[in-house]
């Protein structure tokens, strides 16, 4: 059912291994054995994009964060990711981030980098294994105590969404933003998992939100369309499933974590909610670390 969700990724695999020198589409297309045609056209429908310009950005992209992150020449690092010379290089910059190379190591700043496309993941194989035994156990939903020290949240805040779905359907660009906050990767408050989502109230209205959580401190650049808030340090509930099988089990693991999580009653542990100026996370990385949803609490007394 998903041959060519597997075959794509493993062009994609194949052209991160070394993207200053990519595999050309022929070589891929005889180890895949279809025509370069057919394989082009398989990538473009399960990307949304060309080849040509999906490994144009992803060379780019990665000599962004080369740029922000080591003092290799400019000229070094064009040459690494296959551009002709460092002119070219810049004009292709400029191009795609309003900005110089030169000007952006001086003073790096949110720019919407291309996030690595992800057709296949191993969770494609359950379904072909719905027979055998299941590997992973749904369970109750944990509850447990979380300290976050004061920080800034970079981010959107929907007041006319309550959820993820509804969030990117409500008229955000899910691959600009996640690309602008990806370059922004840097900067993650330590300990924290980098971009999440979760909840806000307004006028007893609850929105969703979408975002970064980074350092109390932090005085850089914020991205168009996006704005940063103070939020205060706080013991959070979090309620919690460790990893899941995503494609089996998403909804029922939501589901089992968001009803303990909003039905709740924190005076059991001795807390109250404190979601006045404060937000709910949420972090959903089925694979690596569960799901979760933290709610903000104050000690009662």
């Amino acid at each position: 059912m998903y041959e060519w969700n597997e075959m794509v990724q493993l062009m994609i695999d194949w052209i991160e291994e070394d993207l200053a020198a990519s595999p050309t589409l022929l070589k891929m297309s005889e180890q895949l054995g279809y025509s370069p045609y057919y394989c082009t056209k398989q990538f473009h429908a399960l990307t949304g994009m060309t080849l040509r310009d999906y490994i144009w950005q992803r060379r780019i992209g990665r000599a962004a964060l080369e740029l922000r992150d080591t003092d290799t020449r400019i000229l070094d690092i064009a040459v690494k990711f296959g551009f002709s010379s460092q002119e070219a290089f810049s004009r292709a910059f400029l191009r795609a981030f309003k900005v110089t190379p030169h000007a952006y190591r001086k003073a790096p700043r949110p720019i919407p980098l291309a996030i690595r496309a992800e057709v296949f993941s191993p969770y494609h194989y359950l379904i072909r294994e719905r027979d055998r035994m299941r590997q992973v156990y749904l369970q109750e939903a944990e509850i447990k105590l979380e300290f976050i020290p004061a920080h800034k949240f970079i981010g959107i805040r929907d007041i006319g969404s309550n959820n993820y779905g509804g969030f990117w359907e409500n008229g955000h660009d899910c691959d600009e933003v996640s690309g602008t906050l990806e370059s922004m990767s840097h900067h993650t408050l330590p300990g924290q998992l980098g971009q999440t989502a979760g909840w806000f109230y307004q006028d007893g209205r609850k929105g969703y939100l979408y975002g970064i959580p980074v350092a109390a401190d932090y005085k850089g650049e914020i991205p168009e369309g996006m704005e940063c808030r103070d939020v205060p340090e706080s013991e959070y509930l979090v309620f919690f499933h460790p990893p899941f099988d995503y494609l089996q089990d998403n909804g029922q693991v939501m589901r089992i974590v968001e009803e303990v999580a909003w039905n709740y009653d924190p005076a059991a542990m001795g807390y109250a909610w404190d979601e006045e100026v404060k937000q709910d996370y949420q972090r959903h990385f089925p694979e690596g670390y569960g799901y979760a949803v933290l709610r903000p609490v104050r000690k009662l007394g």
